[in-house]
């Protein structure tokens, strides 16, 4: 007798799926891949799907998406008839972003009017410190790479106030953080002063180097109640300089993609991350044997209406806690020791000495048993550092200490943490 397989693995709480059993997909899980169909005719090109109730069977022959896939397809793709997109386009019921291009060439990611907005209130309603500011007026600041998941980004070199929208200003206009000049981190730190937000949101780097700049003036903004971490992976020395800037302030962990949309919500190095139920399906896929607590994540958008996405493959590990979700990162950004273990920027953090303390770092493999630990700090290293995280890469591991000025970033504007050597 032939036993059906279990079906897969799903980040999402019970209620939100419903019951799961051995041959049928759950209903509210069906009734979006079927309006995800018939949405967008690239999905019935790749792979017809026929009328009876969905099986788990059928569901597994899905294809996966990849980013790759949907820039050699292109975004037209999507659509039917893109003419009525460009319409769209001319009338603002249709919005475009590019991502940055990080793990392929850039995508252009097509939007209807008020998605992002939209998505960005269910996030804050999925965490109690974020839910306080919906539906009522407050004052933002957000400090990311020009061009950044919000399609509100600004790509032009306006004066203040008019990089203030519905309460947000925009405080940078370039996508180097080190290579902004003490006359702009001058413009930064006065418009931060004049807006007095409640509430901080950018890439861990560049709120670092902001609380850098505001030690460097010794001011302090008490206005700021929340700091949001997105658009890219903090470490604990990025949350420890910024809670050092905003003392107090609540660290939030908002994890997403332009494309995809904000998927995971939590207190940030808590080890608490749970999906943002109203935003996405997400599917957890083993990755190692030797790890069964880590996943790949294959993401299903929810009330998408231009470009949803289907069992999207992110590229991104997430590692199951207690009670829920720690992300660990790009797979490419993740170092495999010889016996097995996983080793992410997590670990590395937690092997750094107390006495430590740096504005930002990098670890980067050199050759098979060679690391250089690249830093920015205003002191140099204590001694045992290297050591420490050898201790973590593995046996024979030998790591040399750089001190910089600055380490450059990807030509998105983001940072990697942690650099192995690509296999």
């Amino acid at each position: 007798m032939e036993i059906a397989e279990s079906p897969p693995a799903f980040a999402n709480a019970p209620e939100t799926l419903g019951a799961l059993t051995r041959e049928r997909v759950p209903a509210p899980l069906e009734a979006e891949i079927r309006a995800i169909y018939a949405r967008s005719p690239l999905y019935p090109q790749r792979f017809p799907l026929h009328r009876e109730p969905l099986q788990w069977s059928c569901y597994r022959e899905i294809p996966l998406l990849t980013k790759q896939e949907i820039v050699q397809r292109g975004h037209t793709a999507f659509f039917a008839d893109y003419d009525e997109i460009e319409r769209g386009f001319a009338q603002k019921k249709f919005e475009y972003e590019h991502t940055s291009g990080t793990t392929s060439g850039p995508m252009t990611v097509v939007m209807e009017e008020g998605w992002w907005n939209e998505q960005t209130r269910r996030a804050y309603l999925a965490h109690p410190g974020l839910a306080r500011y919906v539906d009522r007026p407050y004052r933002k600041c957000v400090l990311a790479p020009v061009g950044c998941s919000s399609n509100l980004c600004p790509y032009e070199d306006h004066p203040f106030p008019h990089r203030y929208f519905d309460g947000t200003v925009y405080l940078n206009l370039s996508s180097d953080p080190f290579a902004f000049p003490e006359g702009e981190w001058e413009r930064i730190v006065r418009e931060l002063q004049a807006v007095q937000p409640e509430v901080v949101e950018g890439e861990p780097v560049y709120l670092s180097l902001l609380a850098r700049a505001l030690h460097k003036r010794h001011v302090k903004v008490p206005s700021v109640k929340t700091v949001i971490l997105t658009y890219g992976k903090a470490s604990v020395q990025h949350s420890r300089r910024i809670a050092e800037a905003f003392p107090g302030a609540e660290q939030v962990d908002l994890y997403g993609s332009t494309e995809a949309g904000y998927l995971f919500v939590g207190d940030a190095f808590q080890d608490n991350l749970r999906v943002i139920e109203a935003n996405a399906f997400i599917e957890l896929a083993p990755w190692r044997a030797t790890d069964p607590d880590a996943s790949q994540i294959y993401v299903t958008t929810r009330d998408r209406v231009a470009m949803p996405l289907l069992r999207y493959h992110t590229g991104d590990i997430v590692r199951r806690t207690t009670n829920s979700y720690r992300i660990l990162g790009r797979e490419r950004d993740l170092f495999t020791r010889p016996d097995g273990a996983v080793i992410s920027a997590f670990e590395i953090d937690q092997a750094m000495p107390a006495a430590f303390q740096c504005w930002h770092w990098s670890l980067v493999q050199v050759s098979e048993q060679r690391w250089e630990l690249q830093y920015v700090a205003d002191e140099l290293a204590p001694a045992d550092v290297g050591e420490c995280i050898a201790t973590v890469l593995g046996e024979d591991a030998r790591v040399s200490l750089f001190r910089r000025k600055f380490i450059q970033p990807a030509a998105s504007g983001k940072f990697a943490l942690l650099k192995p050597l690509v296999k």
